[in-house]
């Protein structure tokens, strides 16, 4: 007997959104909770803070894409290929860029005053957040951050396991970040990176992981428009 699959559909371009909005929202929540951004965006987080020390107006979602499209420019580079849909990873940055922006000055109004409230809370649950969030975002056709896309491009070029290539990489930008903060604001001192990073890019992977796991279960990804073979 054919077996009947009851997971509900959850749409690919839905699934776009979610990951977009989730990773935005866990993003400034760990930024909030100030025990150490997520690795990944460690780089974007270390500019933002020293260029903003003379540009006032520059923001963390500004250096979010203006990073992303170095690291897209890097990746097209190392796979030695063009794709005009890669040019959407810009728009997909922008667009985080603005709903970080906002998500930040939403969350910037919670008290952070209480310890347990931060490391729950604030960073726990960022963290959660941004996991499923990339976890959607490896669901979805539609060209994700250039982030996701490294990871998911690279690891498909080469066939290495997805999620213990995003630990490889996550651990890479650990380190790219420990640099910057040296350089700059020295040695005496770091900014952005902590024990809740380091502790990130450990777990990271895995997290994703066991989210795709769920996911897995609870839904069946559609698309909802034939859009798919513009983007492959």
């Amino acid at each position: 007997m054919e077996r009947i699959d009851r997971r509900r559909v959850f749409y690919t371009e839905a699934a776009y959104l979610a990951g977009l909005l989730l990773l935005a929202v866990g993003t400034a929540l760990m930024e909030k909770a100030d025990m150490g951004v997520s690795m990944v965006v460690a780089p974007a987080y270390l500019t933002y803070l020293k260029v903003s020390q003379y540009l006032p107006f520059f923001s963390f979602g500004m250096a979010e894409y203006l990073l992303q499209a170095a690291l897209l420019v890097a990746m097209m580079l190392l796979l030695r290929e063009f794709r005009w849909s890669y040019l959407c990873a810009i728009l997909t940055a922008a667009l985080y860029g603005l709903v970080l922006d906002g998500a930040m000055q939403l969350i910037r109004a919670l008290p952070d005053d209480v310890l347990f409230l931060r490391l729950t809370a604030y960073y726990a649950g960022g963290m959660l957040l941004c996991c499923l969030g990339v976890a959607f975002m490896f669901k979805t056709y539609l060209t994700p951050e250039a982030y996701e896309l490294f990871v998911k491009r690279v690891s498909a070029k080469w066939g290495f396991s997805l999620p213990k290539f995003k630990t490889c990489y996550d651990l890479a930008s650990c380190g790219v970040g420990i640099l910057l903060s040296f350089l700059f604001f020295g040695f005496g001192r770091f900014e952005g990176i902590r024990w809740g990073t380091v502790f990130c890019s450990l777990v990271n992977g895995f997290l994703i992981g066991r989210w795709t796991w769920v996911l897995d279960r609870l839904f069946r990804f559609k698309d909802r428009w034939p859009l798919r073979r513009h983007f492959e």
